[in-house]
């Protein structure tokens, strides 16, 4: 069964808190620059080809970026929102990254 992209996002909460985290206050102001250019919809975006990625089975970060597109780093930067969101889970394994470097392992919840 097929789901929209949508259908990976939880609702959000009433906490106050952003969604995301922007740079932080000692990064330089081009790390800033580029926080502010990823917008909420982009990063939606990107979580959802991670989960979409992950519905072909469990895979490590090198994996996921080359069956989504995206870099390891913008990866890797979403598994944290998606795991603390309930949506991906470690698998407790890890796998070898391209250059041969142990990596975790995720998978869908």
């Amino acid at each position: 069964m097929r789901t929209a992209i949508d259908d990976f996002r939880p609702a959000p909460d009433d906490s106050g808190l952003p969604l995301f985290a922007s740079a932080r206050r000692s990064d330089p102001p081009t790390s800033h620059a580029a926080a502010r250019a990823v917008t909420p919809k982009m990063r939606h975006v990107h979580e959802g080809l991670i989960l979409v990625a992950l519905e072909c089975g469990h895979a490590g970060k090198t994996r996921l970026a080359h069956l989504t597109g995206l870099t390891d780093q913008q990866v890797i930067r979403r598994m944290a929102t998606l795991e603390r969101e309930g949506l991906v889970v470690r698998t407790g394994r890890e796998v070898l990254s391209a250059a041969g470097r142990a990596e975790t392992e995720w998978g869908v919840r």
